[in-house]
């Protein structure tokens, strides 16, 4: 089984990646993993009850904060909806309202949200580490649900 490691200022974050239910997008998080994509990214969006969300580029400048949530690779992924549900801790794609819109940004599901189910592309399941997605989707977020205090992703790596 393929494993993501979220390295991040809270601790790590492992999960098994699910090529069997959606190939391109593993794929494709895999190699932006590889490539350091996204090293020094940001959890940008935290919603307590709900998930964190990251993966876009833009997060590393402050400077762009007004943009944070709108990056991506400059590509983007066919959907791959599966019955796999939305329950605590499945990895799967953000994206606009286009299905087909998704890039670089995901999300860890926090609590059980089935309402996203065949709505989103499932492609990991964390293993180890809910309890740093605990302590980030806990944080103090201001109006637009961005944490208070940094989230980052320091690291992502892939392995066997």
């Amino acid at each position: 089984m393929t494993k993501a490691v979220i390295e991040t200022n809270f601790g790590n974050i492992e999960f098994d990646l699910l090529p069997d239910l959606a190939p391109e997008t593993v794929r494709n998080f895999t190699k932006l993993a590889e490539s350091e994509f996204y090293n020094g990214t940001l959890f940008h969006r935290i919603i307590p009850g709900f998930m964190i969300q990251g993966g876009d580029p833009n997060t590393k400048k402050s400077e762009l904060r007004a943009q944070w949530g709108m990056g991506g690779p400059g590509h983007n992924v066919k959907a791959e909806f599966s019955s796999r549900s939305h329950l605590r801790g499945i990895v799967s794609m953000a994206r606009a309202a286009d299905p087909n819109s998704a890039g670089s940004q995901f999300f860890i599901v926090t609590t059980d949200s089935t309402f996203l189910d065949r709505e989103y592309t499932v492609f990991g399941e964390v293993t180890q580490g809910m309890d740093v997605a605990d302590k980030i989707v806990n944080l103090p977020r201001d109006q637009t649900d961005c944490p208070q205090e940094e989230a980052k992703m320091n690291k992502v790596t892939i392995s066997n």
